[in-house]
């Protein structure tokens, strides 16, 4: 994955070292360069960028204000100072690192943000189904389990997270896993597809989730013998 790189600093010998550093860099490309936080938030979208390497000490806006305006990116910050921490975390950023920055530490960032990329890839991805409502777009992380039809096999009945119900036509388990992020989701017999984050607990060949049915008990599912390897190393992994 290549990282496309806004870089934010004030003072224009740490930005152009900062920037030599990036340059050195596989994958890294450095889009553009700012020692003005302003212009950096008036440009910014219509750039194409997806990580943001940000000073947080500035006069007028400070990097932890622009990077509350970066949503959906992966922020870096950096400071020469160590009180910052706390703030900086609250804001979710990949990474904080003191100055002076050193080749190493950048190249560690970067690699969180390459993760936190991915992750969020995962999560916002769609795809398309044909089903008893028509064509329908579903966004993945939506979903909480797939299970086969009670009225045609060939056909799915997904549970989405906020409870609503419907049937993918004609598609069979092994289409889906090709779709599905396979970290996310497992399936654990051969009528169920689950996603992971439901689980709440399991035992040699059942699992408890979050969910739960019509009768306000918790949703089980089977754990066949032939899934329980897969399933093990998704959980505890």
């Amino acid at each position: 994955m290549t990282l496309k790189c806004l870089l934010l600093d004030d003072e224009l010998p740490g930005l152009a070292y900062l920037r030599t550093l990036c340059g050195q860099m596989d994958d890294v490309v450095v889009v553009r360069a700012y020692n003005d936080p302003e212009k950096l938030l008036k440009e910014k979208d219509q750039l194409d960028f997806n990580v943001c390497v940000l000073d947080i000490r500035m006069p007028g806006i400070d990097g932890l204000e622009v990077g509350r305006q970066l949503w959906g990116k992966a922020v870096i910050f950096t400071t020469a100072y160590s009180d910052y921490a706390a703030e900086a975390f609250d804001l979710e950023a990949v990474d904080y690192i003191r100055k002076p920055i050193q080749a190493d530490r950048l190249s560690k960032a970067f690699q969180k943000a390459r993760v936190f990329l991915l992750a969020n890839a995962q999560r916002s991805a769609v795809a398309e189904f044909n089903s008893n409502k028509g064509k329908v777009k579903l966004r993945l992380a939506d979903i909480a389990f797939i299970v086969v039809a009670e009225s045609d096999r060939r056909d799915k009945r997904v549970r989405l997270k906020d409870r609503q119900e419907l049937i993918l036509k004609n598609i069979s388990f092994a289409q889906l896993l090709e779709l599905l992020p396979e970290k996310d989701f497992c399936q654990v017999n051969r009528s169920s597809i689950i996603s992971l984050g439901t689980v709440a607990s399991y035992s040699h060949d059942q699992i408890l989730t979050h969910l739960t049915g019509d009768d306000g008990l918790p949703l089980a599912f089977t754990l066949n013998e032939a899934y329980r390897p897969a399933f093990r190393s998704k959980v505890t992994g």
